[in-house]
């Protein structure tokens, strides 16, 4: 998603060393690659275990690419245990869930198909969204739904979430998918009405808006000078996370922008590449998933 305009943004170097921070299935690590020279060095990291599994066969004859299971938000500590340099002149982060979680209906992330109610990035860990669904009060569901879904029908799906386990666990993303169709009356033209529901279960079961916060910080401190900062996001939760920490830090400090020599610690060190940029018309056809991805780019200055 994005590929050309992501290789464009990371200025890519032969000899450089790159960091893909959301691997999924290896499209924009592949593009890395194929830029990158012998000495070129990328590492590719993914929270779910069958993206690794999956990248471990596809790129098993390339020397190149250091594929790692974890999240981003432990970028610095996967990216040490590699043993390469510090500092890297890149790092991609494609938000989100992949192509692949969306259609096994196994990983219970999308309304078009039944299955449990998981929406774990990593399986493995933690507990699934149909586990905190029988357990959360109805409150905390009306926040989370309204919170990270922005959805205002967020209490009536909550009093009717309450209402339905009582009767029984509500456990397949099939019978969610019906229950807040049944609550939500109205919807924007082409969106299924579960969309912004099972948005906020999904970011919230995974930690995603905090995981974006403490992935972007660490990749700031592991960027060398003249590195890029490469993020696409798919909802205005994520980009306002990418656009505020690009502004913040592309900006003075602002208790200390009025004195007439700046010390070091004051300075900007971000600076903003280019406008945000959207899919092209050709890859919205092509891949209807890409109309709502948005990339926006930084640069590190010189300290």
């Amino acid at each position: 998603m994005l590929v050309d305009e992501v290789l464009t943004a990371l200025a890519v170097r032969a000899a450089g060393f790159y960091i893909d921070a959301t691997f999924g299935r290896g499209g924009h690590s592949a593009r890395i690659l194929d830029a990158l020279g012998p000495d070129g060095r990328l590492i590719a990291i993914d929270r779910d275990p069958a993206a690794i599994a999956a990248g471990r066969v596809r790129f098993a004859q390339e020397p190149r690419i250091h594929l790692v299971q974890g999240d981003f938000a432990q970028l610095a500590a996967l990216v040490r245990a590699q043993g390469l340099r510090p500092q890297c002149d890149g790092v991609l982060f494609d938000f989100g869930v992949s192509s692949p979680q969306l259609d096994d209906p196994a990983r219970g992330f999308s309304f078009l198909q039944d299955g449990p109610i998981d929406m774990r990035m990593d399986p493995t860990r933690g507990e699934p969204v149909s586990a905190w669904l029988a357990r959360a009060s109805g409150d905390e569901m009306r926040h989370v739904i309204a919170t990270l879904g922005e959805e205002r029908f967020a209490g009536p799906i909550a009093r009717e979430i309450v209402r339905t386990r009582e009767v029984g666990p509500l456990t397949r993303t099939g019978a969610l998918a019906a229950l807040v169709a049944r609550v939500v009356r109205t919807r924007e033209p082409g969106k299924h009405p579960a969309t912004r529901t099972f948005q906020a279960l999904r970011i919230f079961i995974n930690e995603e808006l905090s995981q974006i916060e403490r992935g972007l910080a660490q990749a700031l401190d592991l960027l060398a000078p003249q590195g890029r900062l490469a993020a696409i996001s798919f909802h205005s939760l994520e980009d306002r996370l990418v656009k505020e920490f690009i502004r913040r830090h592309s900006e003075p400090d602002p208790a200390l922008k009025a004195l007439p020599h700046l010390p070091p610690q004051a300075r900007p060190t971000l600076r903003r590449v280019a406008r945000k940029q959207r899919a092209s018309l050709n890859e919205t056809r092509a891949n209807p998933r890409s109309r709502s991805a948005l990339l926006r780019v930084a640069e590190k200055l010189p300290t």
